[in-house]
């Protein structure tokens, strides 16, 4: 998925899973019926650079409807590996995370297109999706990231790197690598499906339809005590920032909004508009992150795109905080 704002949303591939558990309670709210489709689909445009659907893809689900390639499955792409020189931390403790992104001839990248505001974008987010982290690295001279993490709970994550290199032609990417945290392991079920969330005394609604292999709508619309919030702030760009990640295999979806702060059209809230493709039916985690009073939030949501077989999914389940 890229990380430009656009019209529209790109889902960049990605082998593993987006492992992250919220620093801050920010709880899901009560368990309602699945997001179901209630609006037409919205077509969306192809970003420069991104390869078209596979028609034949099924997204890595056996059986799944075809649609767009899921990302941050692999470490390596397009003549680029990310190399994690952090892979083991410990659960509890503030670890420095380091990390380079390196071309063919294993030679560090230094440059890359900025997009949301940034040039290259780093999430972290566990293996049963209680955990969610959207970091901001800093790059030194050399090509090497670092950033500091705090992983509240033993266990498995993923890591995922979204950038553009700056070589022309190069075109988006998501990386992905395994991280593991230690200490003692406790899993967490994955949270029912739910179209309301509360985040720091906010309440987000969810409308719209996941569909797999089309496009269509979600729409979230941001409260506070039972009014409209219409003076959100922009963060990376856009008055809100979406991420799905796929039960399962934790296949990343990079989603973004319809319309962008400054373009004569767009509102600072209540409501705000993104497109979005599922690779396959599933069952996906959606987080967004949204500013308002100088502090960004987070609500995070349980969607089912298509069928699912019945089973331990819908289990209730917990979302911890946001670092920045």
């Amino acid at each position: 998925m890229s990380t430009g704002l656009s019209t529209g949303l790109r889902i960049t591939a990605f082998t593993a899973v987006l492992a992250a558990t919220f620093g801050t309670a920010y709880g899901v709210g009560r368990v309602v019926d699945p997001v179901v489709a209630d609006a037409p689909p919205v077509s969306h445009e192809r970003h420069p650079g991104e390869p078209p659907a596979d028609p034949g893809g099924d997204g890595g689900h056996p059986g799944g409807h075809e649609g767009e390639p899921a990302g941050g499955l692999g470490i390596s792409e397009g003549g680029y590996t990310l190399d994690l020189a952090t892979p083991r931390v410990t659960a509890g403790q503030r670890t420095e995370l380091r990390f380079t992104v390196r071309d063919d001839d294993g030679r560090a990248v230094t440059a890359y297109q900025r997009e949301h505001d940034k040039e290259l974008h780093l999430i972290v987010a566990s293996r049963d999706l209680a955990t969610y982290r959207h970091l901001h690295p800093t790059r030194a001279a050399d090509g090497s990231w670092t950033t500091p993490v705090d992983l509240p709970e033993a266990g498995g994550y993923r890591v995922f790197a979204d950038f553009t290199p700056a070589k022309k032609g190069a075109g988006n990417l998501t990386l992905g690598a395994d991280l593991a945290a230690g200490g003692a392991y406790r899993p967490a079920l994955l949270p029912e499906p739910n179209t309301t969330a509360s985040a720091d005394g906010y309440r987000v609604a969810l409308t719209g339809t996941l569909n797999p292999g089309r496009a269509g709508e979600l729409r979230l619309s941001v409260s506070r005590g039972g009014r409209p919030v219409t003076d959100l702030q922009p963060y990376l760009g856009a008055y809100g920032h979406l991420v799905a990640l796929r039960s399962g295999d934790l296949a990343y979806l990079h989603v973004h909004p319809n319309g962008e702060p400054g373009d004569g059209s767009t509102k600072p809230g209540p409501d705000i508009s993104f497109t979005a493709t599922a690779p396959s039916t599933g069952t996906y985690r959606l987080f967004l992150d949204f500013r308002h009073e100088g502090k960004v939030h987070t609500a995070a949501f349980t969607v089912k795109a298509g069928s699912v077989p019945a089973g331990r999914e819908t289990a209730p389940g917990h979302t911890d905080g946001h670092a920045h």
